[in-house]
């Protein structure tokens, strides 16, 4: 039995640390937003500003704690920059959707798209900027 907890562990590392990383990250993205928007910024800028917060912390644990790759740092920051960037851009759409075309609270929207962007983010990382390179 411990064998097999242990198997898939391994198996879903990668995503239960993207997991716990991802919401770390998100957790100080959303308090970001939260406060700007608290304070009077608009919930779209509010959501730029967070969002790459939320960017920066994650790559950095991304690169050193979960996929343990330092190589090519630079050309892999500007890989997830641009999924960040995606992100981004998927994440404004659905906030001006559900906020302003559709009058919902502007903090449950952002908690959606949190989890939204997250997944879709997560095979692009990994996929594409955390990827090794096969000997």
């Amino acid at each position: 039995m411990k064998e097999k907890i242990r198997q898939l562990y391994l198996k879903y590392r990668n995503f239960i640390l993207y997991g716990l990383i991802g919401g770390t990250c998100a957790g100080i993205d959303f308090v970001i937003y939260t406060v700007l928007c608290y304070f009077g910024c608009n919930h779209l800028i509010s959501n730029i500003i967070s969002t790459h917060c939320g960017i920066f912390c994650s790559f950095l644990l991304n690169s050193y704690v979960n996929f343990k790759v330092s190589d090519k740092l630079f050309r892999r920051f500007l890989s997830f920059y641009a999924i960040g960037l995606l992100g981004l851009a998927l994440s404004e759409g659905m906030l001006y959707l559900m906020v302003d075309m559709g009058a919902m609270n502007k903090i449950i929207a952002k908690l959606i798209t949190v989890f939204v962007v997250a997944l879709v983010q997560f095979f692009m990382n990994k996929f594409i900027t955390f990827k090794r390179k096969t000997k």
